[in-house]
């Protein structure tokens, strides 16, 4: 079963994206303007999932990107949405809490 989330959702272990963001990853929370304001990741910008596809720009030329989400959802398809677009070394980190507890 967990094998079936892990590719569903393109999980990653904490050691992964720890290392990821020593490494200097954009983390980047794909969650509204307005979730975003009420609390996120230390040095997180925000791209809305909805905007993702439109500043790919953003993504290019970084040490790996840490998207994540209130739930791991938007920022799995995020996640697609790079790959698709040529962006490597994406992880999705699932929700923010977690990703904020690695930082």
């Amino acid at each position: 079963m967990f094998g079936i989330l892990k590719s569903l959702f393109g999980s990653t272990s904490s050691e992964q994206i720890k290392e990821m963001i020593a490494n200097g990853a954009l983390l980047v929370d794909v969650r509204t303007s307005g979730e975003f304001a009420s609390g996120s990741v230390k040095g997180a910008v925000n791209i809305p999932l909805d905007r993702v596809s439109a500043q790919i720009a953003k993504f290019k030329n970084t040490k790996g990107v840490v998207v994540f989400c209130q739930s791991g959802m938007r920022s799995a398809q995020a996640k697609n949405i790079l790959e698709k677009n040529g962006i490597q070394n994406v992880v999705n980190g699932g929700s923010w809490y977690s990703v904020k507890a690695l930082v």
